[in-house]
């Protein structure tokens, strides 16, 4: 039979385990950015919109894309809920002369 300084060791090893589980799901599900991205105005920031399937079926909702909740990720921002800065290229004229 186990004595209480062992379970106490591996009750103090399981907590430790599960705590630093804890932290690292954390700080990978709230990464802070670098800077403040503006909101999807598409999703409003949720990343998530309405399902193409609950707008023209019978009351049905659910498909393979929402997996039956009636919401999508946003197409927009990719599910993000940030908005997404787009690529321009702007021409640049030389100003010497030739």
């Amino acid at each position: 039979m186990a004595g209480p300084l062992v379970l106490a060791s591996q009750l103090a090893a399981g907590l430790g385990i599960i705590a630093g589980a804890m932290i690292v799901r954390s700080a990978v599900v709230h990464r802070p950015t670098s800077g403040k991205q503006p909101r999807c105005t598409t999703c409003n920031g949720t990343g998530r919109i309405t399902c193409l399937c609950s707008r023209w079926s019978d009351g049905d909702v659910g498909c393979r894309t929402c997996a039956g909740s009636g919401r999508m990720a946003c197409r927009s921002c990719g599910g993000t809920g940030t908005g997404r800065p787009i690529p321009v290229r702007v021409p640049m004229q030389s100003n010497r002369p030739s």
